[in-house]
């Protein structure tokens, strides 16, 4: 199957440190549980799911300062 018919996204997600997570996948939800594969527990419970901004893959350079 075509990764062109269910197309993805990026996320970034507040930490609680203030900085921010980028996460990938076809909703918040699956970036976060996307995130959850490569973090360990204790970097996950740093980050605050309910607090999620979704931004065009050109916009990536913008957020970079925030990402931690």
């Amino acid at each position: 199957m075509s990764s062109f018919n269910n197309p993805h996204h990026l996320y970034l997600f507040a930490m609680r440190n203030g900085k921010k997570k980028l996460g990938y996948g076809a909703s918040p939800e699956d970036a976060y549980a996307n995130l959850a594969l490569r973090l360990t527990e204790k970097e996950m419970r740093e980050i605050m799911p309910d607090q999620v901004i979704k931004i065009p893959q050109r916009e990536l350079g913008k957020h970079a300062h925030e990402l931690g």
